[in-house]
């Protein structure tokens, strides 16, 4: 944020970008990153911020071993952004979040606890994550649920993808959450003692631990404790908040303008500048996915979360313009792929869709086939899991595998004849009357073809042989 160290700090050795500004030497001084300060103007118009003409930086006080100067450059009073709003769904209900401001400060040093074999535990400090931009996006109170707030950060993430402000990688520690929930008696307009809760790296967990605690202050009220304010980890493997430490107020921080830091004036002009390179926003794409594509609300809804999605959905719609197939059709095709196989791939093998090897071209030649009656839908899961794993085309699966659907009228008429033959029984029991015997004698050409038979041509077959036979 003040120096010229790289901000891409994960995957390196500890310690290894330092500098005297980031360490917090004496006689080093802070240079504001300009870049650090236009995305923030930018995330700032995205959430329909008001961008003050005057910013500065103030020294945040508290003592904690990951503060190499013993402070933190932090804003408190004058922020870049403030008073804004995003508008969130709870299925079919929408509210709008006030977003109290948004602010620049450094991020800390990054604390490693060990513990020998004998049991003594000790702390190990990293600096490579001192002084790195970090974007605070400080909301109202105004969400009522676990189910709100995941809605929110949902939200946020698509966002700060969408702008371009941030990768939004949770895992990563590009997206962090600390949530701040107290309880108040039904019927009063007085909140209760606020309570942080830290140490969640997923939307999962932010939901699971806003649950659980709601469930123990909502507890120590009806049993008559005192609810203190503090700071409270969540703890992923036992689902549980346990107490970190008592939470300060502002006043604890002794805020103070930073003396080497003189204030900022943001000039109209480049602030407009800015607001003239907003991307299309997740709301806005959302609308036009739905006119363009002729999709549903939900389906747009889940494709717009990660931009990454977005943009492979219509890479797929673009290549599919080579094609014979309707866009409304391809487009809920594409939608079906995307969100039930694909997702459960990835997800089953811990993957993004950054890591993914099937080219766009690739699933519309899938699509295709299933409509030409090539693939029936359980060989082209076959298919889509072998080129999820391997990148290659469906016609080289498919060639390799032999994997194709039997759709020849004569072949299939064979088959249905010796599923008959074989069957008395259930063919006597559909005869008269058992429609539920069809499924059976399906199942038996099936499992004769191997279920590369065509299910629509066989059951077309079968009623032609056996329905002229029933009783009038």
């Amino acid at each position: 944020m003040f120096c010229s160290c790289a901000a891409s700090y994960q995957e390196m050795e500890p310690n290894t970008l330092v500098c005297p500004v980031c360490m917090g030497m004496p006689g080093s001084l802070p240079v504001i990153n300009r870049e650090a300060v236009r995305l923030t103007i930018l995330t700032g118009l995205a959430l329909n911020c008001n961008i003050g003409e005057l910013t500065k930086f103030d020294r945040k006080n508290y003592p904690y071993p990951d503060l190499m100067k013993g402070y933190q450059i932090s804003q408190f009073d004058r922020p870049i952004a403030s008073l804004g709003q995003l508008s969130i769904g709870i299925g079919e209900e929408q509210k709008t979040v006030g977003i109290t401001r948004v602010h620049l400060e450094e991020d800390v040093a990054k604390l490693l606890h060990r513990s020998e074999d004998h049991g003594e535990k000790y702390s190990l400090l990293d600096i490579n994550r001192s002084g790195v931009p970090l974007m605070e996006i400080v909301s109202e109170p105004d969400m009522r649920s676990p189910e709100e707030a995941r809605s929110y950060l949902t939200k946020l993430h698509s966002i700060l993808q969408y702008t371009g402000v941030s990768t939004a990688n949770m895992e990563e520690g590009s997206f962090r959450c600390d949530a701040n929930i107290s309880v108040r008696t039904k019927g009063s307009d007085e909140l209760g003692s606020k309570v942080e809760i830290k140490n969640m790296n997923s939307f999962r967990s932010v939901y699971q631990a806003l649950h659980h605690e709601t469930q123990r202050q909502t507890q120590a009220a009806k049993d008559g404790l005192r609810i203190v304010q503090e700071t409270r980890g969540w703890v992923e493997d036992s689902g549980v908040t346990v107490s970190q430490r008592s939470k300060e107020y502002a006043s604890d921080y002794r805020y103070f303008p930073d003396p080497d830091i003189p204030p900022i004036h943001l000039d109209i002009s480049w602030i407009e500048q800015i607001r003239s390179s907003l991307p299309e926003l997740p709301e806005a794409l959302k609308a036009r996915l739905i006119e363009q594509y002729q999709i549903s609300d939900y389906d747009s809804e889940q494709l717009t979360q990660d931009k990454s999605v977005t943009s492979f959905f219509e890479k797929v719609m673009e290549s599919g313009t080579k094609i014979a197939i309707e866009k409304p059709t391809l487009a809920k095709s594409a939608v079906n792929w995307i969100l039930g196989e694909m997702t459960r791939l990835m997800n089953a093998n811990g993957s993004d869709i950054q890591k993914l090897l099937i080219k766009p071209a690739d699933l519309v030649k899938l699509i295709d086939m299933v409509r030409a009656g090539i693939l029936n839908s359980n060989m082209a899961k076959e298919v889509f899991e072998k080129m999820f794993k391997t990148g290659r085309d469906p016609e080289s699966i498919i060639q390799e595998s032999g994997v194709t659907q039997i759709s020849d009228t004569t072949s299939i008429e064979a088959f249905v004849d010796t599923a008959i033959s074989n069957n008395p029984q259930p063919v006597e029991d559909y005869i008269s009357g058992k429609d539920s015997a069809m499924q059976f004698l399906m199942g038996q050409v099936m499992k004769i073809t191997s279920g590369k038979a065509n299910p629509q041509m066989v059951t077309k077959l079968l009623k032609a042989k056996l329905d002229p036979k029933k009783s009038p």
